[in-house]
Protein backbone atom coordinates (compact mmCIF):
# COMPACT_ATOMS: atom_id res chain seq x y z
CA UNK A 1 0.00 0.00 0.00
CA UNK A 2 2.82 2.40 0.89
CA UNK A 3 4.51 1.75 -2.45
CA UNK A 4 1.25 2.46 -4.27
CA UNK A 5 0.78 5.75 -2.41
CA UNK A 6 4.34 6.81 -3.15
CA UNK A 7 3.83 5.93 -6.82
CA UNK A 8 0.62 7.98 -6.97
CA UNK A 9 2.35 10.92 -5.26
CA UNK A 10 5.15 10.85 -7.84
CA UNK A 11 2.61 10.81 -10.69
CA UNK A 12 0.83 13.79 -9.10
CA UNK A 13 4.08 15.74 -8.79
CA UNK A 14 4.93 15.05 -12.40
CA UNK A 15 1.52 16.23 -13.55
CA UNK A 16 1.48 19.34 -11.35
CA UNK A 17 3.28 21.63 -13.87
CA UNK A 18 0.73 20.66 -16.53
CA UNK A 19 -2.17 21.29 -14.14
CA UNK A 20 -0.76 24.70 -13.26
CA UNK A 21 -0.26 25.63 -16.91
CA UNK A 22 -3.72 24.41 -17.88
CA UNK A 23 -5.32 26.40 -15.05
CA UNK A 24 -3.43 29.56 -15.96
CA UNK A 25 -4.35 29.28 -19.64
CA UNK A 26 -7.90 28.01 -19.17
CA UNK A 27 -10.69 29.75 -21.02
CA UNK A 28 -14.20 28.34 -21.09
CA UNK A 29 -14.62 26.54 -24.44
CA UNK A 30 -18.10 28.01 -24.78
CA UNK A 31 -16.48 31.23 -26.05
CA UNK A 32 -15.30 29.48 -29.19
CA UNK A 33 -18.55 27.53 -29.52
CA UNK A 34 -20.60 30.72 -29.44
CA UNK A 35 -18.27 32.43 -31.89
CA UNK A 36 -18.60 29.57 -34.36
CA UNK A 37 -22.39 29.81 -34.01
CA UNK A 38 -22.30 33.43 -35.14
CA UNK A 39 -22.33 35.29 -31.82
CA UNK A 40 -20.21 38.43 -31.54
CA UNK A 41 -19.33 40.47 -28.45
CA UNK A 42 -19.86 44.20 -28.80
CA UNK A 43 -19.63 47.45 -26.85
CA UNK A 44 -21.80 50.51 -27.38
CA UNK A 45 -22.43 53.66 -25.37
CA UNK A 46 -26.08 54.50 -24.75
CA UNK A 47 -26.65 57.58 -22.62
CA UNK A 48 -24.14 57.40 -19.77
CA UNK A 49 -23.73 53.59 -19.91
CA UNK A 50 -21.22 51.68 -22.02
CA UNK A 51 -23.04 48.39 -22.61
CA UNK A 52 -21.20 45.16 -23.25
CA UNK A 53 -23.27 42.44 -24.88
CA UNK A 54 -23.25 39.40 -27.14
CA UNK A 55 -25.44 39.30 -30.23
CA UNK A 56 -26.41 36.47 -32.55
CA UNK A 57 -26.69 36.67 -36.32
CA UNK A 58 -30.06 36.95 -38.01
CA UNK A 59 -31.46 40.45 -37.65
CA UNK A 60 -34.60 39.35 -39.51
CA UNK A 61 -35.68 37.22 -36.51
CA UNK A 62 -37.71 38.48 -33.53
CA UNK A 63 -35.37 40.04 -30.96
CA UNK A 64 -34.89 38.30 -27.61
CA UNK A 65 -33.18 40.18 -24.77
CA UNK A 66 -31.52 38.08 -22.03
CA UNK A 67 -30.87 39.62 -18.60
CA UNK A 68 -28.64 37.55 -16.32
CA UNK A 69 -28.84 37.01 -12.57
CA UNK A 70 -27.09 39.16 -10.00
CA UNK A 71 -23.37 38.30 -9.55
CA UNK A 72 -23.22 36.70 -13.02
CA UNK A 73 -22.84 38.13 -16.54
CA UNK A 74 -24.14 37.48 -20.05
CA UNK A 75 -22.08 34.30 -20.45
CA UNK A 76 -24.23 32.48 -17.91
CA UNK A 77 -26.69 31.99 -20.80
CA UNK A 78 -24.19 30.14 -22.98
CA UNK A 79 -25.97 26.78 -22.64
CA UNK A 80 -29.21 28.13 -24.17
CA UNK A 81 -28.09 30.92 -26.48
CA UNK A 82 -27.44 28.79 -29.56
CA UNK A 83 -30.79 26.92 -29.46
CA UNK A 84 -32.60 30.22 -28.88
CA UNK A 85 -30.79 31.85 -31.80
CA UNK A 86 -32.36 29.35 -34.20
CA UNK A 87 -35.60 31.34 -34.07
CA UNK A 88 -34.64 34.59 -32.35
CA UNK A 89 -32.17 37.43 -32.71
CA UNK A 90 -30.51 37.07 -29.31
CA UNK A 91 -29.02 39.92 -27.28
CA UNK A 92 -27.36 38.82 -24.02
CA UNK A 93 -26.48 41.98 -22.09
CA UNK A 94 -24.32 42.81 -19.09
CA UNK A 95 -26.46 45.34 -17.24
CA UNK A 96 -24.89 48.03 -15.00
CA UNK A 97 -22.96 46.72 -12.02
CA UNK A 98 -21.96 43.57 -13.88
CA UNK A 99 -19.51 42.22 -16.41
CA UNK A 100 -17.76 44.59 -18.77
CA UNK A 101 -20.58 47.13 -18.90
CA UNK A 102 -19.40 50.46 -17.50
CA UNK A 103 -21.25 53.37 -15.93
CA UNK A 104 -20.37 56.56 -13.98
CA UNK A 105 -19.31 56.31 -10.34
CA UNK A 106 -22.45 58.15 -9.26
CA UNK A 107 -24.77 55.91 -11.33
CA UNK A 108 -27.76 54.92 -9.19
CA UNK A 109 -28.08 51.18 -8.72
CA UNK A 110 -31.88 50.93 -8.79
CA UNK A 111 -34.50 49.17 -10.87
CA UNK A 112 -35.71 52.51 -12.18
CA UNK A 113 -32.28 53.75 -13.28
CA UNK A 114 -31.03 50.46 -14.75
CA UNK A 115 -34.42 49.76 -16.34
CA UNK A 116 -34.37 53.18 -17.99
CA UNK A 117 -30.89 52.52 -19.38
CA UNK A 118 -32.04 49.15 -20.72
CA UNK A 119 -35.05 50.80 -22.35
CA UNK A 120 -32.64 53.18 -24.11
CA UNK A 121 -30.60 50.17 -25.23
CA UNK A 122 -33.70 48.54 -26.73
CA UNK A 123 -34.69 51.75 -28.52
CA UNK A 124 -31.27 52.73 -29.85
CA UNK A 125 -29.50 49.40 -30.41
CA UNK A 126 -32.21 46.81 -31.05
CA UNK A 127 -34.62 49.30 -32.58
CA UNK A 128 -37.90 47.42 -32.10
CA UNK A 129 -39.95 45.75 -29.35
CA UNK A 130 -38.39 42.68 -27.75
CA UNK A 131 -39.18 39.52 -25.89
CA UNK A 132 -37.32 39.79 -22.59
CA UNK A 133 -36.16 36.92 -20.41
CA UNK A 134 -34.61 37.81 -17.06
CA UNK A 135 -33.24 35.66 -14.26
CA UNK A 136 -33.27 36.75 -10.59
CA UNK A 137 -32.50 40.49 -10.51
CA UNK A 138 -32.69 40.35 -14.30
CA UNK A 139 -36.25 39.08 -13.84
CA UNK A 140 -37.08 42.07 -11.66
CA UNK A 141 -35.70 44.34 -14.38
CA UNK A 142 -37.91 42.52 -16.89
CA UNK A 143 -40.89 43.26 -14.64
CA UNK A 144 -39.94 46.94 -14.40
CA UNK A 145 -39.47 47.23 -18.18
CA UNK A 146 -42.75 45.46 -18.95
CA UNK A 147 -44.69 47.70 -16.56
CA UNK A 148 -43.06 51.02 -17.45
CA UNK A 149 -42.18 50.61 -21.14
CA UNK A 150 -45.03 48.40 -22.46
CA UNK A 151 -44.48 49.50 -26.05
CA UNK A 152 -40.99 47.97 -25.95
CA UNK A 153 -41.90 44.56 -24.54
CA UNK A 154 -43.90 41.99 -26.50
CA UNK A 155 -43.61 39.17 -23.94
CA UNK A 156 -41.74 38.58 -20.70
CA UNK A 157 -40.13 35.48 -19.21
CA UNK A 158 -39.47 35.89 -15.50
CA UNK A 159 -37.00 33.22 -14.45
CA UNK A 160 -37.20 32.76 -10.68
CA UNK A 161 -37.24 36.48 -9.81
CA UNK A 162 -37.23 37.40 -6.09
CA UNK A 163 -40.67 38.96 -6.28
CA UNK A 164 -41.79 40.38 -2.92
CA UNK A 165 -38.99 38.49 -1.12
CA UNK A 166 -36.44 41.17 -2.10
CA UNK A 167 -38.65 43.96 -0.76
CA UNK A 168 -38.51 45.14 2.85
CA UNK A 169 -39.20 43.75 5.37
CA UNK A 170 -39.34 40.27 3.76
CA UNK A 171 -35.78 40.53 2.43
CA UNK A 172 -34.36 40.20 5.94
CA UNK A 173 -35.59 36.59 6.09
CA UNK A 174 -33.97 35.38 2.85
CA UNK A 175 -30.72 33.57 2.18
CA UNK A 176 -29.85 36.27 -0.37
CA UNK A 177 -29.80 38.91 2.36
CA UNK A 178 -26.55 37.39 3.62
CA UNK A 179 -24.91 38.00 0.25
CA UNK A 180 -26.27 41.54 0.15
CA UNK A 181 -24.75 42.08 3.60
CA UNK A 182 -21.34 41.08 2.20
CA UNK A 183 -21.78 43.62 -0.62
CA UNK A 184 -22.63 46.30 1.94
CA UNK A 185 -19.59 45.34 4.00
CA UNK A 186 -17.36 45.45 0.90
CA UNK A 187 -18.51 49.00 0.11
CA UNK A 188 -18.00 50.18 3.70
CA UNK A 189 -14.67 48.43 4.26
CA UNK A 190 -11.44 48.23 2.33
CA UNK A 191 -11.85 45.25 -0.01
CA UNK A 192 -8.63 46.19 -1.86
CA UNK A 193 -10.60 46.52 -5.08
CA UNK A 194 -11.05 42.75 -5.25
CA UNK A 195 -14.66 41.85 -4.49
CA UNK A 196 -14.19 38.26 -5.67
CA UNK A 197 -11.59 37.42 -3.01
CA UNK A 198 -13.49 39.49 -0.44
CA UNK A 199 -16.63 37.44 -1.10
CA UNK A 200 -14.77 34.14 -0.87
CA UNK A 201 -13.29 35.15 2.50
CA UNK A 202 -16.75 36.05 3.83
CA UNK A 203 -18.79 33.17 2.39
CA UNK A 204 -17.88 30.08 4.38
CA UNK A 205 -21.53 29.04 4.67
CA UNK A 206 -22.04 29.15 0.89
CA UNK A 207 -19.12 26.83 0.23
CA UNK A 208 -20.15 24.50 3.03
CA UNK A 209 -23.60 24.08 1.45
CA UNK A 210 -22.72 24.24 -2.25
CA UNK A 211 -19.22 22.84 -2.73
CA UNK A 212 -16.88 20.09 -1.61
CA UNK A 213 -14.52 20.30 1.41
CA UNK A 214 -11.50 22.44 0.66
CA UNK A 215 -13.23 24.16 -2.27
CA UNK A 216 -12.46 27.66 -0.99
CA UNK A 217 -8.72 26.95 -0.89
CA UNK A 218 -8.74 25.29 -4.31
CA UNK A 219 -10.72 28.11 -5.90
CA UNK A 220 -8.38 30.76 -4.52
CA UNK A 221 -5.41 28.84 -5.95
CA UNK A 222 -7.14 28.56 -9.32
CA UNK A 223 -7.95 32.28 -9.30
CA UNK A 224 -4.30 33.06 -8.58
CA UNK A 225 -3.21 30.84 -11.46
CA UNK A 226 -5.74 32.42 -13.81
CA UNK A 227 -4.52 35.88 -12.92
CA UNK A 228 -0.91 34.95 -13.66
CA UNK A 229 -1.69 35.67 -17.29
CA UNK A 230 -3.30 39.05 -17.87
CA UNK A 231 -4.51 38.55 -21.43
CA UNK A 232 -7.88 37.35 -20.15
CA UNK A 233 -10.44 40.02 -19.35
CA UNK A 234 -12.07 37.97 -16.62
CA UNK A 235 -11.13 35.13 -14.32
CA UNK A 236 -12.25 31.71 -15.55
CA UNK A 237 -11.32 28.53 -13.71
CA UNK A 238 -11.57 24.79 -14.47
CA UNK A 239 -12.32 21.80 -12.20
CA UNK A 240 -15.48 23.29 -10.63
CA UNK A 241 -19.22 23.13 -11.33
CA UNK A 242 -20.71 25.42 -14.02
CA UNK A 243 -22.46 27.52 -11.36
CA UNK A 244 -19.27 28.10 -9.33
CA UNK A 245 -17.34 28.85 -12.52
CA UNK A 246 -19.91 31.43 -13.63
CA UNK A 247 -20.08 33.00 -10.16
CA UNK A 248 -16.30 33.38 -10.03
CA UNK A 249 -16.30 34.93 -13.48
CA UNK A 250 -19.21 37.22 -12.68
CA UNK A 251 -17.94 38.42 -9.32
CA UNK A 252 -14.53 39.22 -10.74
CA UNK A 253 -16.17 42.25 -12.39
CA UNK A 254 -19.12 42.77 -10.03
CA UNK A 255 -19.80 46.16 -8.44
CA UNK A 256 -20.84 45.56 -4.80
CA UNK A 257 -22.83 48.81 -4.85
CA UNK A 258 -25.45 46.78 -6.74
CA UNK A 259 -25.90 44.32 -3.86
CA UNK A 260 -25.66 47.12 -1.30
CA UNK A 261 -28.69 48.74 -2.94
CA UNK A 262 -30.70 45.59 -2.17
CA UNK A 263 -29.34 45.55 1.36
CA UNK A 264 -30.40 49.13 2.13
CA UNK A 265 -33.61 48.99 0.05
CA UNK A 266 -32.72 51.70 -2.47
CA UNK A 267 -32.78 49.25 -5.41
CA UNK A 268 -36.57 49.04 -5.14
CA UNK A 269 -37.14 52.76 -4.60
CA UNK A 270 -40.38 53.68 -6.36
CA UNK A 271 -40.78 50.09 -7.55
CA UNK A 272 -43.63 48.14 -5.97
CA UNK A 273 -43.53 44.59 -7.27
CA UNK A 274 -47.25 44.04 -6.77
CA UNK A 275 -48.23 47.26 -8.55
CA UNK A 276 -45.80 46.67 -11.42
CA UNK A 277 -47.07 43.15 -12.07
CA UNK A 278 -50.64 44.42 -12.31
CA UNK A 279 -49.59 47.03 -14.89
CA UNK A 280 -48.08 44.46 -17.29
CA UNK A 281 -50.27 43.88 -20.34
CA UNK A 282 -48.06 41.54 -22.38
CA UNK A 283 -48.04 37.73 -21.94
CA UNK A 284 -45.80 36.60 -19.07
CA UNK A 285 -44.19 33.26 -18.25
CA UNK A 286 -43.27 33.05 -14.57
CA UNK A 287 -40.74 30.30 -13.82
CA UNK A 288 -40.30 29.15 -10.25
CA UNK A 289 -37.24 27.12 -9.26
CA UNK A 290 -36.88 24.90 -6.21
CA UNK A 291 -37.18 26.62 -2.87
CA UNK A 292 -37.21 25.68 0.81
CA UNK A 293 -37.05 27.19 4.26
CA UNK A 294 -34.21 26.85 6.76
CA UNK A 295 -35.05 25.79 10.33
CA UNK A 296 -35.11 29.44 11.42
CA UNK A 297 -37.68 30.34 8.73
CA UNK A 298 -35.19 31.88 6.28
CA UNK A 299 -36.30 31.55 2.66
CA UNK A 300 -33.71 29.47 0.82
CA UNK A 301 -34.59 30.50 -2.72
CA UNK A 302 -36.07 33.40 -4.65
CA UNK A 303 -39.81 32.81 -4.39
CA UNK A 304 -41.88 30.78 -1.98
CA UNK A 305 -44.97 29.07 -3.37
CA UNK A 306 -47.02 31.81 -1.77
CA UNK A 307 -44.92 34.47 -3.50
CA UNK A 308 -45.28 32.76 -6.87
CA UNK A 309 -49.03 32.28 -6.62
CA UNK A 310 -49.59 35.87 -5.50
CA UNK A 311 -47.44 37.12 -8.39
CA UNK A 312 -49.51 35.07 -10.81
CA UNK A 313 -52.72 36.51 -9.38
CA UNK A 314 -51.47 40.03 -10.13
CA UNK A 315 -50.63 39.31 -13.77
CA UNK A 316 -53.40 40.04 -16.30
CA UNK A 317 -51.95 37.50 -18.74
CA UNK A 318 -49.60 35.11 -16.99
CA UNK A 319 -48.79 31.46 -16.54
CA UNK A 320 -46.73 29.80 -13.80
CA UNK A 321 -44.46 26.78 -14.25
CA UNK A 322 -42.06 25.06 -11.88
CA UNK A 323 -38.65 23.76 -12.95
CA UNK A 324 -36.88 21.32 -10.67
CA UNK A 325 -33.57 23.10 -10.41
CA UNK A 326 -31.79 25.70 -8.39
CA UNK A 327 -32.04 29.41 -9.00
CA UNK A 328 -30.29 29.71 -12.39
CA UNK A 329 -32.43 27.21 -14.27
CA UNK A 330 -31.02 28.01 -17.72
CA UNK A 331 -27.55 27.05 -16.49
CA UNK A 332 -28.40 24.02 -14.37
CA UNK A 333 -31.21 22.51 -16.47
CA UNK A 334 -31.01 24.17 -19.90
CA UNK A 335 -33.28 21.60 -21.56
CA UNK A 336 -36.10 22.27 -19.09
CA UNK A 337 -35.68 26.04 -19.47
CA UNK A 338 -35.71 25.79 -23.26
CA UNK A 339 -38.75 23.51 -23.24
CA UNK A 340 -40.82 25.91 -21.15
CA UNK A 341 -39.67 29.01 -23.02
CA UNK A 342 -40.25 27.53 -26.47
CA UNK A 343 -43.69 26.24 -25.50
CA UNK A 344 -44.67 29.64 -24.12
CA UNK A 345 -43.42 31.57 -27.13
CA UNK A 346 -45.02 29.11 -29.54
CA UNK A 347 -48.35 29.42 -27.77
CA UNK A 348 -48.41 33.22 -27.82
CA UNK A 349 -47.32 33.28 -31.47
CA UNK A 350 -50.46 31.29 -32.33
CA UNK A 351 -52.80 33.62 -30.47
Amino acid sequence: MVRILIHLALIFLRLMPLVILYSALYRDPCHQTLKKAGFTEKDITVGDVRFHYAESAGSDKPPLLLLHAQLLDWLSYHRVMIPLSEKYHVFAVDYPGHGMTGCPDDYEMSAKQIGTSLAQFIEEVIGRPVIVSGNSSGGLLAVWLSANWPDLIEAAILEDPPLFSSEYPSIRKTIAYRTFAISDKAVREDNEGDYLIFWIKNSAAFFKNNAFPGARVLIRVLIFLSRMLHWQKTVEIPFVSPLIREMVRGMDLYDPHFGKAFYDGTWNAGFSHAEALQQITCPVLLIQADTSFLPDGTLNGAMSQENAEFALSRLPDGRLVHIQARHVTHLETPDAYLREVKTFLSDIAQQ
